[in-house]
């Protein structure tokens, strides 16, 4: 049985792919697995979830520029080398696997110095400050956009997977998620969401959508998912508003628990441009209306979401220039251009890479079968 090593921290964006990677391998074949995380990182908590083995070292993130606190924050991680090190010896990997985010950095650089058979995962076009580094000692990277094979010093080691997504994001067809959800074959249904905490900036320019369409005849759904920080701030505008929302038209909730099924019943989604919403919106093969984060590291959100828009599969608002009519301009743009919508979705396609999971799985096994038979 082989035995497999997965990182991934900070963030859901490197957690998740990694928990997609994880049980890849699971499906292929029997593996032991363990993930190396912070002790009170959101990794801590979600892994040991799944049912992974979990353990922990310190390690901080680093800023881009010169600081006195990456001096100390070097020295932690430098210190959780060995602690690492005590990790690879008793677990004794045949492969480690990195999806980003700083905890990354220990135990990836000690495994790489010990010859142990290594992976990063790098999810955007602009790679993160700890995959670059790690990028000159890994033996493979798998890159969720071609267009960030030139970002790194040795482009041989890179392989164009695309991003993992978790199976069930097609387990639903249109016909029977709008079924279960209520919504009819002919409603145009956007789908909304800033992700689990919530976008301040869409769910703002989304009050003004609401009442546009609010007061109006088409027959259109706005499927608005504020996320746990922007919930109660969105009811709260709309009731005091003079022009009030329509409840056949605005589905206003704070979390969507059953995102894959929403996902197959939508026409059209507005969001963020993190890397795994992509891919999945990606797999549905769904136009989309992208606002990138403006505060996400190197502006990788950005150029995520040029990417779609290049390939004519996503129109992009930036996070200054979001406006209510802006939105509804591309919203009734779309709703009276079926065909436009429909090559939207046909360009999508072309960018979506549904077996990125498995693909890496395979990756990870080859290197990690490349040191059983070395021993």
């Amino acid at each position: 049985m082989k035995r497999i090593i997965l990182s991934g921290g900070g963030t859901g964006g490197h957690i998740y792919p990694a928990i997609t990677i994880a049980k890849e391998i699971s499906r292929i074949e029997e593996a032991e697995i363990l993930f190396v995380g912070t002790p009170n990182g959101m990794e801590s908590k979600i892994i040991p979830k799944e049912n992974y083995k979990f353990a922990s070292i310190h390690a901080y993130g680093l800023k881009r520029s010169f600081t006195v606190k990456n001096i100390a924050n070097l020295a932690v991680t430098a210190k959780s080398v060995f602690r690492a090190k005590k990790i690879l010896k008793e677990f004794n990997p045949d492969v480690v696997i990195g999806t980003g985010g700083y905890v990354c950095g220990p135990i990836l650089m000690a495994a790489a110095l010990q010859g142990i058979p290594t992976l990063i995962q790098e999810q955007n076009v602009i790679p993160g400050i700890t995959n670059k580094i790690l990028s000159r000692f890994v033996d493979r990277i798998a890159l969720g956009y071609k267009e960030a094979a030139h970002r790194f010093p040795d482009a041989g080691k890179c392989v164009y997977t695309g991003n993992p997504i978790r199976r069930d994001i097609l387990a639903y067809n249109r016909a029977d998620a709008r079924k279960e959800l209520g919504i009819s074959e002919d409603t145009f249904m956007v789908l909304i969401t800033g992700g689990s905490r919530g976008a301040r900036s869409i769910n703002h320019a989304m009050i003004g959508v609401h009442k546009h369409f609010g007061k109006g005849n088409r027959d259109i759904l706005l499927y608005h998912v504020t996320g746990s920080l922007g919930y109660q701030d969105v009811l709260k505008e709309l009731e005091n508003s003079d022009e009030k929302s329509n409840d056949t038209v605005s589905h206003i909730v704070e979390y969507e628990y059953q995102m894959p099924k929403v996902l197959a019943a939508a026409d059209l989604i507005i969001c963020r441009a993190g890397a795994i919403s992509l891919a999945e919106l990606s797999a549905r093969e769904l136009p989309s209306i992208l606002v990138p984060y403006p505060y996400a590291a190197e502006d990788h959100q950005t150029f995520n979401a040029r990417v779609f828009e290049k390939n004519g599969a996503a129109y992009v608002i930036l996070d200054k220039e979001l406006t209510d009519e802006a939105l509804i301009d591309k919203i009734e743009l779309l709703m009276d251009n079926p065909e436009e919508l429909k090559n939207m979705a046909q360009k999508v396609t072309g960018l979506r890479k549904i077996h990125a999971g498995e693909d890496i799985a395979h990756l990870a096994l080859t290197l990690a079968e490349q040191r059983k038979t070395k021993k």
